[in-house]
């Protein structure tokens, strides 16, 4: 086995390639086991031809366009490569490539840092509210709505529903590339209600903490919830973007509630996603992800989550009860830290279990479960999908009362401000249970 070629690039250029890749390419060759050995250098050939690879290509960043020029002369060659996207930010570009394309560039292109497999990413308000300590939270005689803010739902795409009407500024679709606003999944339409939702086709019960912030809504996820490293490098990025050219109404805000199985780069600052993540936070945006729903093991916080800049938000069980915190417990799904580098996380918890928010009509999860709607303008999720916009829509209301804060700043006050329980677990609980008022400065 150790002598068909894909083997020998694999062993000779193990630290180039992340372990998926690796993995990936060396079960290429599984059928061969039952192919006769006459007929093994033929299949090699024809596969090392035809078979195609989803992949990012990073580059040491002194080198990003001539290793960006040397890989269009390699692709060129093969006829099923194709280049996608460059991503300056963190130096890269995805790709479609063979085996065969991949051995060449591997060989003759000194410029790689790192290629990685375009792996796929995953899409991971009643009470909710009043437990978050985020209603009605007045600051010099305002009462604080999230208005003047702009938070970024990098997610499923978000459906022009009654409760966010004349407040979705943006959308853009990384996935279909229509640019009007849909969800053909629900997600991320429920998680633009628990973070902005206004309550209007309920009376106002089902309103979010920032009802009259402006969403931006950033579709990287398809109808089933799935996506790609490279979607997701694009949506933030377009972020990024957005702000340098409208700096008078720039995000203040990305809520993510996606992420991937963590997996050891060594170092956290080696994963493609948390780069970009960092990159957003350093351009100045508040930037709130998922910590994952894989708990209650330890050590299950997925990425970009386990970033040690970003905020990580578990999801807390509030049992339906606003008023008490004797019976709020953190949500059994909800990942547990340390993350896989020995960093404590989640940073902080809010609520996640049995969110009444916003129902995009006739998308994947509207006819998955049906049984979930409440009414016919809502819908009930759990997860730590619900609890990321929740910190989101509370983070709107920071930025509402001091516009001058930054994503460090907030993060403090955020962990600062919370509930605390006795005896806890830094890597269950988190700093604590978000509150909304202790954490906004009188």
């Amino acid at each position: 086995m150790f002598g068909y070629s894909m083997i020998q690039t694999v062993r000779n250029h193990a630290s180039k390639l992340d372990r998926p890749l690796r993995d990936e390419l060396i079960n290429l060759y599984r059928p061969f086991k039952y192919t006769p050995c006459f007929l093994h250098r033929l299949a090699e050939k024809r596969l090392k031809r035809k078979k195609k690879l989803s992949v990012i290509v990073q580059f040491h960043p002194e080198a990003f366009e001539s290793g960006c020029h040397q890989i269009e002369e390699i692709t060129k060659k093969y006829r099923k490569n194709k280049l996608y996207h460059y991503h300056s930010r963190i130096t890269c570009c995805s790709a479609d490539m063979t085996p065969d394309s991949l051995d060449e560039i591997l060989s003759k292109c000194k410029h790689i840092k790192k290629i990685y497999k375009n792996k796929e990413v995953h899409a991971l308000l009643d009470v909710a509210v009043e437990s978050a300590n985020a209603k009605q939270v007045v600051r010099n005689n305002t009462t604080l709505t999230g208005q003047g803010t702009k938070i970024a739902i990098v997610d499923t795409g978000v459906y022009p529903h009654q409760d966010l009407t004349g407040r979705i500024t943006d959308f853009v679709d990384f996935v279909n590339n229509r640019s009007e606003p849909y969800d053909d999944n629900g997600h991320g339409t429920h998680c633009a209600g628990d973070a902005a939702g206004n309550g209007s086709a309920s009376s106002g019960a089902y309103a979010g903490p920032a009802p009259e912030a402006n969403i931006a809504g950033v579709k990287v996820l398809n109808n089933g919830g799935s996506g790609t490293l490279d979607t997701i490098i694009q949506g933030v990025e377009w972020c990024i973007q957005y702000n340098e050219n409208n700096p008078d109404t720039p995000i203040d805000i990305m809520s993510m509630s996606l992420g991937t199985e963590p997996q050891d780069y060594g170092e956290e600052d080696r994963d493609p996603l948390v780069q970009i993540v960092e990159e957003a936070w350093r351009n100045g945006i508040t930037v709130c992800v998922a910590a994952g729903n894989s708990g209650p093991d330890p050590q299950t916080i997925s990425s970009p989550g386990l970033s040690d800049r970003v905020i990580t938000v578990g999801a807390l069980d509030d049992r339906d009860t606003a008023d008490t915190r004797g019976d709020d417990d953190v949500a059994s799904f909800s990942s547990r830290g340390p993350t896989i580098y020995g960093e404590v996380k989640p940073d902080i918890l809010a609520p996640g279990v049995d969110i009444i928010s916003l129902r995009s009509p006739n998308s994947y999860m509207d006819r998955l479960q049906k049984s979930s709607r409440v009414g016919e303008d809502y819908f009930t999720m759990s997860g730590t999908s619900m609890a990321t916009p929740i910190c989101a829509g509370v983070v709107s209301l920071m930025k509402q009362q001091n516009p001058e804060l930054t994503p460090e700043e907030i993060k403090e006050l955020l962990k600062n401000g919370v509930d605390l329980w006795e005896d806890r677990d830094s890597n269950i609980y988190g700093a604590g249970y978000i509150n909304a008022e202790n954490s906004i400065p009188q």
